[in-house]
């Protein structure tokens, strides 16, 4: 019987944490009897903590960790993962718009034979125009990246224990779970499913915050943003070429007579900007080079329930998984220490005399 974990960050979810929670062990119960529910509480300005804190005191299966600040969704979403010890981890968002009702679909494609199997949503339950900027966003998000993003695909998946082992040694500072997950390669596969209203509340994602991430996602996954600036600066430069020859034709011939200051200053302008832009997209890049450098933690834990509960489960688990191969290795130990005093080669042990 497998153990599964599952990571919810929780964010401005003060109202979805009880029926997340219901709806969970509903569906976790009727799969396996060893489970445990994690909720990374990014510190929300409302209550999201006391709902946390409500049921962890209902059901030690539940586990709250509490960050010192704002880290963010994808950095909490480490620190669940982090913490997890599943045999398998669920990874999705509180708000209920990926319905726990699919785990057991996620878990039965991954038992084929994938290590992440993630949902993917055919009808989300959005309006059309926020559905075509969010498809907008994402296919020029996965052209600026160079990583194939699918606008129908969340957070929601399944991970086998080797992808979050592996996911650990990720440790860079801007977190994306679908990023990291197609960088480390690992056999993967979709199910479809229908995305669905949230249970309560309102998403904290505004249009700059989409951009912002967009912008910080392009900067670590991609050089292509350079390599645009470099295919600019040579455009403009083949060009200013080609109409300096043009007008020195013009001139020799007779044609035309260039006068003005006009064109020279706008053009002086134009590539002040474009050397001005160039820099600043250096300075971005050496400093994160830099952030990267400092190998500060990704997130701060300020407080943990029901973590020591689960810790001696687990260490009991893992005890008796490996008490029969240590004893079996102590007896082997013990009877070539025997044959080798009984021959004379090694001297005999102080308790022995």
């Amino acid at each position: 019987m497998p153990r599964i974990s599952v990571v919810s960050p929780v964010y401005k979810a003060e109202s979805c944490v009880p029926e997340l929670c219901r709806r969970l062990k509903l569906v976790l119960e009727s799969m396996t009897d060893d489970f445990e529910i994690i909720l990374v509480e990014d510190r929300s300005p409302d209550k999201s903590w006391q709902a946390v804190e409500n049921e962890t005191q209902k059901d030690d299966r539940v586990r709250g960790i509490r960050l010192a600040k704002n880290f963010g969704q994808h950095r909490a979403i480490t620190a669940g993962l982090d913490a997890a010890r599943g045999d398998w981890v669920v990874v999705m968002d509180c708000d209920l718009q990926d319905p726990p009702e699919a785990i057991p679909e996620l878990y039965k494609k991954a038992c084929e034979g994938y290590e992440i199997v993630v949902a993917q949503f055919e009808d989300r339950a959005e309006p059309t125009l926020r559905q075509k900027i969010s498809k907008i966003f994402w296919n020029t998000l996965s052209w600026l990246a160079g990583i194939p993003f699918d606008h129908r695909i969340g957070n929601f998946r399944i991970m086998s224990r080797l992808v979050v082992e592996n996911f650990r040694q990720y440790r860079e500072q801007l977190r994306l779970l679908g990023g990291i997950s197609m960088l480390m390669g690992f056999t993967s596969a979709a199910i479809s499913l229908k995305r669905e209203r949230r249970f309560a509340g309102e998403t904290s994602y505004s249009l700059y915050k989409l951009l912002a991430m967009a912008f910080d996602v392009t900067m670590a996954y991609s050089d292509r943003p350079l390599r645009i600036s470099v295919g600019i600066g040579l455009a403009i430069s083949v060009s200013s070429m080609l109409v300096a020859f043009a007008l020195l034709l013009l001139r020799f011939s007779g044609g035309v007579q260039i006068q003005g200051w006009v064109s020279v200053m706008v053009s002086l302008y134009f590539l002040g900007g474009l050397i001005i832009a160039n820099l600043g997209l250096l300075g971005y890049y050496l400093g994160k080079t830099f952030d990267e450098s400092k190998r500060r933690p990704l997130y701060v834990i300020e407080k943990t329930l029901n973590a020591h509960s689960a810790d001696c489960k687990w260490a009991r688990r893992q005890t008796a998984r490996h008490r029969m191969p240590q004893q079996s290795l102590r007896r082997k130990f013990e009877k070539t220490e025997s044959r080798r005093r009984a021959r004379g080669r090694t001297p005999p042990l102080p308790s022995d005399k």
